[in-house]
């Protein structure tokens, strides 16, 4: 079947419906400049390895901020909105959350920074639970509830460390969250914090937050004699790593992509799959002589006959040009080196190995072809980035191609 009689118009975005893997291979096809693969199955069966460690009760948000760390928001909430577990989803933004909710999604979505008042009636009305963390935020959205007719649903950030968002675990912190339950068209559903070295060998710093966080939220009863129904400090390295962290509900970000957290956390106690592999294909095949030199700069200059191959991607798609000289990429189930500097929309590739070397020949610059796979840390590694930066920075420009259970599911492409 064409890739054209499974293409449709929705919401002003091009949309695809994967179903088989053929039809992933004659997308990947279709898009030869460059394609992305998101394996949402990967993503349940991640949800999945990380929801077996949890204490019995202990609910999960699915961190999907930054457009899902560039993997796609919209279809990972779609594939998550019927796993039970899944409390809901956190993001970073009032947009993120909004575009959500105007996609469909029915479960809880937090909103993990400070969020501005423009926003707020709109994300009451759409009972978007927003983070609370000063006074005047207070003030504003009750007034902002009480114009709407509805309750704001907020969640008190608490700073246990990491200097960035939250009120402090003392007793003006204990002002802070009296102020918030006694504050009208205000309904305190949840408290947290978040961690700083939790992906770190060193448990100490991590230890001391979870105990700071703990202490606080007993002086909140003691003292105050409030509950405050959900509580959660467990990031992803907090899931694999420490498990009295796991209170009401973790937040399971970085891994559910099935990337590492950092090279200091065992990932050897968990099956993870990596979600997205990158493809592009092969636009041009030359012969390059001894004192030829290849791209901006001519930083690098062949000492001896090469067959050089285009490659047409680069770092305004998110490829990032600090692999210049360093990276590799896959054809044919081979690492190939790439020559010269990255461009913004090309590089190229020693293909010498092959003397039968054709256009249109699939590179694989994320993911695995055959034996060999190149990885998210891999690349981070190689070019001075971390593996959360580099899935994040693949541009919009980029399609992305889904699949989920064999059946069809929604996908969006770029515009």
């Amino acid at each position: 079947m064409p890739a054209e009689n499974y293409r449709e118009q929705a919401s002003g975005k091009e949309v695809m419906w994967v179903q088989t893997k053929d039809q992933i291979n004659e997308c990947i096809q279709t898009y030869k400049r460059g394609v992305a693969y998101v394996d949402l199955d990967a993503v349940i069966s991640n949800m999945d390895a990380m929801h077996s460690m949890l204490k019995k009760g202990t609910q999960m948000y699915a961190v999907i901020k930054t457009n899902g760390y560039g993997h796609g928001s919209l279809p990972i909430a779609k594939a998550l909105e019927s796993v039970p577990y899944v409390k809901g989803y956190a993001v970073a933004t009032a947009e993120e959350a909004l575009e959500l909710r105007g996609d469909g999604i029915k479960k809880d979505i937090l909103i993990l920074s400070y969020t501005f008042p423009y926003s707020y009636q709109s994300l009451i009305k759409e009972d978007v639970r927003i983070t609370v963390f000063r006074k005047d935020t207070l003030s504003e959205l009750s007034a902002a509830a009480a114009a709407v007719g509805k309750n704001a649903i907020v969640h008190i950030a608490v700073d246990t460390g990491m200097g960035r968002i939250g009120v402090s675990p003392d007793k003006e912190g204990l002002d802070f969250v009296r102020h918030a339950l006694d504050a009208p068209n205000i309904m305190v559903e949840g408290i947290f914090t978040h961690m700083a070295k939790a992906d770190e060998t060193d448990k100490t710093y991590a230890n001391g937050q979870l105990e700071a966080f703990k202490s606080f939220i007993s002086d909140i009863s003691s003292k105050l004699g409030a509950v405050i129904p959900v509580s959660h400090i467990s990031n992803s390295a907090s899931i694999l790593e420490l498990p009295d962290t796991y209170l009401d509900a973790v937040r399971a970000g970085i891994t559910m992509y099935g990337l590492a957290p950092s090279d200091e956390v065992d990932m050897s106690r968990i099956n993870l799959k990596p979600v997205m592999s990158l493809f592009s294909h092969i636009t041009y095949v030359k012969k390059v002589y001894p004192g030829q030199s290849i791209s901006y700069g001519g930083l690098f200059t062949a000492d001896k006959e090469m067959l050089v191959a285009t490659v047409p991607l680069g770092y305004g798609d998110g490829y990032p040009r600090s692999l210049t000289g360093k990276g590799e990429v896959l054809v044919r189930g081979k690492r190939c080196p790439i020559l010269g500097r990255i461009c913004m929309d090309q590089f190229m590739i020693d293909v010498s190995a092959f003397p039968d070397m054709k256009e249109g020949e699939t590179v694989t610059l994320l993911g695995f072809d055959g034996d060999e796979h190149i990885s998210a840390e891999e690349l981070g590694e190689k070019s001075g980035r971390f593996n959360y930066e580099l899935v994040c920075l693949i541009g919009s420009r980029i399609p992305r191609v889904y699949t989920l259970h064999g059946a069809p599911v929604l996908a969006l492409s770029s515009t």
